[in-house]
């Protein structure tokens, strides 16, 4: 791995079209069974190739085994019901149909142990794997048992926490949280949303991570953005209250954003896991693009703290912009790489 500047993407990546519908999210399963089971390896093991032949340093499993990166853990709990949904409005931007909660939440054995050991046979490159945090899982669901947001939410912490540890125990190097619920819910993030965060990732040995973006590249959330103004500021919520937290890395959105990049200051002293791949376009990154996004960002952030990304997922994309989009990040890392080692002659 480049131990400076080392690249990763946030998550999810495009499925192949013999496994799911492509360039859908919640996209159904084209087979069942055992074969489902066999289908969903053969494409981990795609996107790992494409993964390290597109030059990351740090590999996912591009959530090629599940559906969706929350509902898909969700299903495996007890005190979910799926068959009898409701429709709610995610983070309020667009509806979806969600499972609703009918009793007691409780994980009765791992749900995405097996998955990682088998992503860890796949690569030596350090491994990262993600999962929901909190409050965006409270956010992606019909609580018809608790009456509480936060009190779901913490029972939700316990049991991503049990999850990490069995990840840990499964030779991941990195847990990843997705919160982008940290950009809506304001006054939730500050009362208990860092909090239920941190219970989340308690007695972790691992490096920690939690992703906060402004979401994949739909149209709801495109829609959303544009009526934010010139700058996008809610990371100035967030980042100061993750700076004096445990978490070791913070991923956001930078490319083609309006997020001003002096907001990474608030991060001064954690890991930066910084967009540098629009995901709300199918137009390729150049690398020169991609190193100069970073090369802004380093006003802000040591070198040795700096991680290449993507600004969210990439699952609705396609798997060749995809691949593409990888091959830029990889490049313009190089290119700053370059220009690091060259400073120090």
């Amino acid at each position: 791995m480049n131990a400076l500047l080392p690249t990763s993407t946030v998550g999810s990546l495009p499925k192949p079209s013999w496994l799911a519908e492509p360039e859908q999210l919640w996209s159904p399963w084209k087979l069942s069974g055992d074969t489902l089971a066999e289908g969903k390896q053969d494409a981990l093991r795609i996107t790992v190739q494409e993964q390290q032949l597109g030059g990351l340093d740090i590999v996912s499993d591009g959530e090629q085994t599940r559906q969706h990166f929350v509902t898909t853990f969700i299903e495996h709990l007890d005190g979910v019901d799926f068959e009898n949904r409701e429709t709610v409005r995610i983070r309020n931007r667009y509806d979806a149909s969600v499972p609703t909660v009918v009793g007691a939440v409780n994980r009765e054995q791992p749900v995405f142990a097996e998955d990682a050991k088998f992503l860890r046979q796949q690569t030596d490159r350090p491994i990262k794997w993600a999962l929901p945090g909190p409050m965006t899982m409270i956010d992606t669901l019909a609580d018809r048992h608790y009456g509480s947001r936060e009190k779901l939410a913490w029972e939700f912490a316990k049991i991503l926490n049990q999850e990490a540890k069995d990840l840990e125990a499964a030779g991941v190097d990195i847990i990843q949280f997705d919160e982008p619920a940290f950009n809506v819910f304001f006054e939730d993030v500050q009362d208990w949303g860092i909090a239920a965060l941190e219970r989340a990732v308690e007695g972790l040995s691992v490096e920690t991570a939690v992703h906060i973006c402004y979401g994949y590249g739909i149209k709801a959330n495109n829609d959303w953005k544009k009526t934010l103004g010139s700058q996008w500021r809610q990371y100035e919520v967030s980042f100061p209250l993750l700076q004096q937290s445990s978490i070791d890395i913070v991923s956001l959105e930078s490319h083609n954003s309006n997020v001003p990049v002096d907001l990474i200051e608030l991060l001064r002293g954690k890991k930066v896991m910084l967009g540098a791949i629009d995901v709300a376009t199918d137009e390729i990154e150049t690398p020169e693009a991609v190193a100069g996004t970073l090369r802004k960002a380093l006003q802000f952030v040591d070198a040795d703290k700096l991680i290449p990304s993507t600004n969210c997922g990439m699952a609705p994309l396609s798997r060749e912009v995809s691949r593409a989009k990888l091959s830029a990040l990889s490049a313009g890392a190089t290119i700053l790489r370059e220009e690091l080692a060259a400073a120090l002659v």
